[in-house]
C-alpha cells in the first residue's frame, strides 16, 4: 500500500469508518463514537505497527492488542477484516448476533486475533500490564546470544472511562514501578462519556498523572493526522525502559451530525445521518458495499510486512533450538504446548507432611516443590506474602533489575492483581495471586473475567472462617466462599488437610482452569483417611459407618477434622455416622447421580458443617435445621472467644449433630 499517499489513506479509513457504522446499523445497536473517532488510531497500528503471524493467531511473538474500551468492538473487526486475520464479510453482517464470531464485546477465544475479553473498562489496560509482564519474564527466560526470540509489543486502545476506572491506576502505577517498556497505551481522549462531557467528573492532567507513575508520555493533538500518531508510536517503541502513554485528541463521532457530543456514544446513527456522512465522503450509500481495491490494497501491504518479520523470528527460532540446552527447549515447550506434562502424585510420593500444621504453611511447601518442577507457574501477592505463605522460595522476585524472578510483588491492590494475572495467563503462564479470602470481594470483577475467558488463573485465599481471631469483622469472611461458587465455569477448592492440598493441585494443574484454592490459616491435623487422588471426584467419604447408618455429615476444609471428632465421639452411643469431605463442590456436581448416590443417600439425613454462609447447602442438608454454617458477620476476639460467642465450639456441634440424629 502507498502509505504516503494522503488521498488514499483517507479513503481508507471513511471506508472503515462507514463500514463500522453499517454494522451498527445492521445490528440496531453498538457504538458509532469510538469507531468514527478512533479509526485513524487503529489504521495506524494496524497498517505499520501490529506483528502478528497470519497462519497463526497464537503465534508466541506475535505484538498483543487489547481493546480496552470494548465498546468499539466494530471498529476492531473492521481492522481485522482489512488485515485479512480471519473475518468475513459476512462475519461483520453477523455483528451482535447470536452464535457469531462478532460479538457485541471482543471476546477471547471466540474470534481470533481478539487477546482478550473486554467490556467491564479498566479490565483490559490492567491485563495488558499482565501481558507486557509475560513479555519480560519470557524475554529474559529465552532470549539468548542475541538470538531474540521474544520481543513483541503490548498494545492498549483506552477510552476516558477506562482511565476513571481505579484498577487502571492500579495497574500503570505498578507497570511504572516495574519499567514495561513494551507497554504502548493509545488513549482516545475526546472529553466525553456516557452521561456527558468529561468536565463533570474528570479533569485531571492525565499526562501528568502518568508522567509521575514513571510513564513516557506523548500528546498527538489532532486524532486524523495518521503520520503523527504513527510518528508517536515510533518514539513509544524506542523508549525501552518505561511503559508509553499516547494521549491522542479525537472527536467522538466524527463526520455524525452528533458529533461532539455523549448521544453518539451508544446508539445507531440515524438514516438520514448515515446518509449525510456517506455523502460527504464520497461513499455509495450501500450497506456493506467496501472497494475491494482499498481492501487489497491495505491486506497485501499488512501481509507482506507480517510475513516478513514472521520468517526473520522463524530463523532466530531455529537457531534457538540448536543453541539452548534441553531444558531451556523443554521450558519454551511447555509454553507452545500449553501443557503441564506432570504426574503430582508422583512428585509428592516422598513429601514429608507434618502431622499439624498451618495450612497455608503447608499450601506454601507444596507449590515450593511444584514451582521447581512447572516452569509457567509464577506469581505473588496484594502485599501479603508474610501471612498467606505463597512465595516462591527457590526463585528470584520479578523486578526492574531481575525480570527472570518468578514471584512478584503486586503491592495493596487486588483488583489489579487479578486483572494482571488474567493477562499473563492468556500469555500462556499459570499465574496465581493471593491475599485474605476477605478481600476475593476487591479481586471479584477480575475472577469474573478469568471464568469468563476460561484461562487458568489460580487465585489462593487465606484466613478462610471467623476464627482468624481478633482482626475482626472486616477480615473475617462470611458470605465469600458461596460468592466464588456462584461463578460460572469456576472451581473453588476447600481442602481439608495437606494431603487434600496436593490433590487439589493436581486437579488445578491438568484442568487449565480459573479456580480458587482457599486454605486456612489455623494449625489442621493430617487426616489419617484423606485421598490425594479422590479430589477429582469434588466429595468423597472419610470416614465409613461401621454398622447401620445414621446419617451424614458433609464438611470442607478444616471443618473436616471437627467432623471426623464429632463422629467418633457418638460412635459409642449408637450414632454411626457417614463423614464426607467436599473439597471442590463444582467437581462433584460433575459426577453421575450413581455415585452422588453413593456418598449421600437421599434417603438419610444430611448435615453440614462449614463455617460460612449457609447459601448452597440447601440442596444437600436435610432442612435448614441440619445447616452448621454462619449468616451473620463475626467480631473482634480470640479464636475461642468467636467460637463461643457463635455456637460454633466442638461441645456445641456435638450436642446438636446428637439431637438432630437422635
Amino acid at each position: 500500500m502507498k502509505t504516503n499517499d494522503t488521498f488514499l489513506e483517507k479513503r481508507t479509513i471513511d471506508s472503515i469508518r462507514a463500514l463500522a457504522i453499517d454494522m451498527i446499523d445492521n445490528a440496531k445497536s453498538g457504538h458509532p463514537g469510538i469507531a468514527l473517532g478512533a479509526a485513524p488510531m487503529l489504521y495506524t497500528l494496524y497498517l505499520k505497527h501490529i506483528n502478528v503471524n497470519v497462519d497463526d493467531d497464537k503465534w508466541i511473538n506475535r505484538d498483543r492488542f487489547i481493546m480496552s474500551a470494548g465498546h468499539g468492538s466494530s471498529l476492531l473487526y473492521c481492522l481485522l477484516f482489512f488485515a485479512g486475520l480471519n473475518l468475513s464479510l459476512d462475519d461483520l453482517k453477523s455483528f451482535r448476533k447470536i452464535d457469531s464470531i462478532t460479538p457485541g464485546h471482543p471476546e477471547y477465544d471466540v474470534t481470533k486475533y481478539v487477546d482478550m475479553s473486554t467490556g467491564p473498562l479498566g479490565q483490559g489496560f490492567a491485563s495488558a500490564v499482565g501481558v507486557s509482564i509475560a513479555e519480560k519474564f519470557y524475554s529474559a527466560n529465552f532470549n539468548i546470544n542475541n538470538c531474540n526470540i521474544i520481543d513483541y509489543y503490548t498494545y492498549v486502545l483506552c477510552s476516558d472511562g477506562d482511565l476513571m476506572e481505579g484498577i487502571s491506576y492500579e495497574a500503570a502505577s505498578l507497570a511504572g514501578t516495574l519499567r514495561l517498556g513494551k507497554l504502548i497505551v493509545l488513549y482516545d481522549s475526546n472529553n466525553i462519556s456516557l452521561d456527558g462531557d468529561t468536565d463533570l467528573s474528570f479533569t485531571e492532567n492525565v499526562l501528568k498523572r502518568f508522567e509521575a507513575l514513571g510513564w513516557h508520555t506523548q500528546l498527538v493533538d489532532d486524532g486524523e493526522k495518521v503520520d503523527e500518531i504513527d510518528n508517536a508510536i515510533l518514539n513509544a517503541k524506542s523508549v525501552l525502559d518505561k511503559p508509553s502513554i499516547i494521549e491522542v485528541k479525537t472527536v467522538i463521532g466524527r463526520g455524525s451530525i452528533k458529533q461532539g457530543t455523549n448521544t453518539v456514544h451508544g446508539a445507531p446513527l440515524s438514516e438520514e445521518d448515515i446518509l449525510q456522512f456517506k455523502t460527504k465522503n464520497n461513499i455509495r450509500n450501500v450497506p456493506f458495499d467496501i472497494s475491494n481495491e482499498l481492501v487489497l490494497e491495505f491486506r497485501d501491504y499488512f501481509t507482506d510486512r507480517c510475513k516478513s518479520n514472521y520468517n526473520n523470528w522463524k530463523k532466530q527460532h531455529e537457531n534457538f533450538e540448536r543453541i539452548a540446552s534441553d531444558d531451556l527447549n523443554k521450558k519454551l515447550g511447555s509454553i507452545l504446548s500449553n501443557n503441564i506434562n506432570i504426574d503430582i502424585q508422583k512428585l509428592f510420593s516422598d513429601f514429608s507432611f507434618e502431622n499439624k500444621e498451618e495450612m497455608r504453611k503447608t499450601n506454601g511447601k507444596i507449590m515450593d516443590v511444584i514451582s521447581e518442577n512447572v516452569f509457567p507457574l509464577l506469581g505473588g501477592s496484594a502485599d501479603l506474602i508474610s501471612s498467606t505463605k505463597t512465595y516462591l522460595s527457590k526463585f528470584p522476585v520479578f523486578s526492574k533489575e531481575n525480570y527472570i524472578g518468578k514471584n512478584i510483588y503486586f503491592g495493596v491492590r487486588e483488583h489489579s492483581m487479578g486483572a494482571i494475572l488474567n493477562g499473563l495467563a492468556i500469555s500462556g503462564l499459570r499465574p496465581f495471586g493471593s491475599t485474605f479470602l476477605a478481600f476475593s470481594d476487591y479481586v471479584k470483577p477480575a475472577i469474573r473475567m478469568s471464568a469468563l475467558m476460561d484461562i487458568p488463573v489460580i487465585y489462593i485465599f487465606t484466613h478462610d472462617n471467623i476464627t482468624i481471631g481478633a482482626d475482626g469483622p472486616t477480615h473475617q469472611p462470611i458470605e465469600q466462599l458461596f460468592m466464588l461458587r456462584s461463578i460460572p465455569n469456576f472451581n473453588v477448592y476447600r481442602p481439608a488437610d495437606g494431603k487434600e492440598i496436593v490433590g487439589c493441585w493436581n486437579e488445578i494443574l491438568t484442568d487449565n482452569k480459573p479456580c480458587a484454592l482457599i486454605v486456612s490459616k489455623n494449625e489442621t491435623n493430617l487426616l489419617s483417611d484423606t485421598n490425594v487422588e479422590l479430589v477429582n471426584k469434588g466429595a468423597y467419604i472419610v470416614r465409613k459407618e461401621n454398622n447401620k447408618l445414621s446419617g451424614v455429615i458433609i464438611a470442607t476444609g478444616t471443618e473436616v477434622d471437627l467432623a471426623l471428632k464429632v463422629a467418633l465421639k457418638l460412635e459409642p452411643k449408637g450414632i454411626d455416622i457417614r463423614v464426607i469431605s467436599m473439597p471442590c463442590v463444582e467437581k462433584f456436581e460433575k459426577q453421575n447421580e450413581e455415585y452422588k448416590e453413593s456418598l449421600i443417600p437421599s434417603d438419610y439425613k444430611t448435615i453440614v458443617i462449614e463455617f460460612s454462609s449457609s447459601n448452597g447447602w440447601y440442596k444437600y442438608a436435610y432442612n435448614s435445621k441440619y445447616l452448621i454454617t454462619l449468616d451473620e458477620f463475626g467480631k473482634s476476639g480470640t479464636k475461642d472467644e468467636l467460637i463461643k460467642e457463635f455456637e460454633i465450639d466442638f461441645d456445641f456441634i456435638l450436642s446438636k449433630v446428637e439431637r438432630l440424629f437422635r
